[in-house]
């Protein structure tokens, strides 16, 4: 029996270029490889939908050292998406290797994505992930080189297809062919093309040098504000935001900060600060909450070293838009 690992990202093509090698005979499974960035949420969708074994692996820390300083640099925000690909193609090669499977295959399609799915690109992420010639397109693999499988005889190339262009048209005939009618769709999937969410990331590779994943979660959350060179305040919109910042944070070091008597954010600043930028952060604190300006506001500030109440004046957070992220 032959056997094909997809990577998946739970979109349309995805599912596509599976089935259709599983209407070839061809035993497909999935591997889903996540970040803080994008998820596996669709991924975990597409493979209850068509019953197709799908894996997940958590890759933050290693994609985090790729993010820092990408080979091709950015595309029009934060988004690495060559290394990235190439980065997911090389993890997923070594499952391949280790677990048994023949050939790796991509829901690509030639010329979908300008930057990303040229021809050049895609030459670039086979060579970059250290399998070249193992890696299948399904939906465009007659108009790219032959490979691997195909010169063996594991797949057979007249039953590939041709797809290319932005067009998605082919797409949902063949969908419609397969009867797959709940598919997301396209675009939308990494936080790194986001332009405001980029912001944040460039920031945060900017000021620190240590990172782990829950430093990239924090950025989906509230307000962030760079008060001083090495220290951020992240400030609640919403009752939901203020939960996950009090879930994302750590008691022995960071600080939390909240009102105690009148309705308002929590914030946190990461890792801790001076008593300079505690004091700004709690002013910054009752300017967000229902204190009106000038008026006193009692704010609990808990950190690694035991908590206190500062007694700080209501104030318009126009004054602290200059330090917005």
């Amino acid at each position: 029996m032959v056997r094909a690992l997809g990577l998946t990202s739970g979109g349309l093509d995805s599912v596509l270029s599976a089935l259709v090698l599983k209407e070839q005979g061809i035993e497909v499974a999935w591997v889903n490889l996540e970040t803080p960035f994008f998820g596996s949420d669709r991924a975990r969708r597409a493979a209850r939908m068509t019953g197709i074994p799908l894996r997940v692996e958590n890759i933050t820390q290693v994609y985090i050292e790729m993010l820092k300083d990408p080979n091709c640099g950015y595309g029009t925000n934060m988004n690495p998406c060559l290394d990235c690909h190439a980065l997911m193609l090389e993890i997923a090669g070594s499952m391949m290797k280790s677990e048994g499977f023949d050939f790796l295959f991509t829901g690509e399609v030639l010329g979908q994505r300008p930057m990303s799915q040229t021809k050049p690109s895609l030459r670039y992420v086979e060579k970059r992930s250290g399998f070249a010639g193992h890696i299948l397109r399904p939906l465009s693999a007659k108009l790219l080189p032959a490979t691997i499988p195909e010169e063996r005889g594991l797949v057979d190339r007249e039953r590939l297809l041709d797809l290319s262009g932005r067009s998605r048209k082919r797409q949902i005939k063949l969908a419609e062919a397969f009867g797959i009618s709940d598919y997301p769709s396209p675009g939308g999937g990494c936080l790194l093309t986001d332009p405001g969410f980029s912001r944040r990331v460039k920031d945060l590779l900017e000021h620190q040098k240590e990172l782990q994943a829950r430093d990239f979660e924090l950025l989906k959350f509230g307000r962030h504000f760079r008060l001083a060179k090495d220290h951020k305040v992240i400030v609640g919109r919403t009752k939901e935001e203020n939960a996950q910042i009090l879930r994302l944070t750590y008691p022995d070091k960071d600080i939390l900060i909240h009102l105690t008597d009148i309705p308002g954010p929590t914030a946190v600043i990461p890792f801790g600060a001076p008593t300079e930028v505690v004091h700004e952060a709690a002013c910054l604190c009752a300017a967000y909450s229902r204190a009106q300006d000038g008026q006193p506001a009692c704010v609990s500030v808990k950190s690694p070293g035991g908590s206190e109440v500062l007694t700080v004046q209501g104030g318009s957070p126009k004054k602290f838009h200059a330090h917005l992220i």
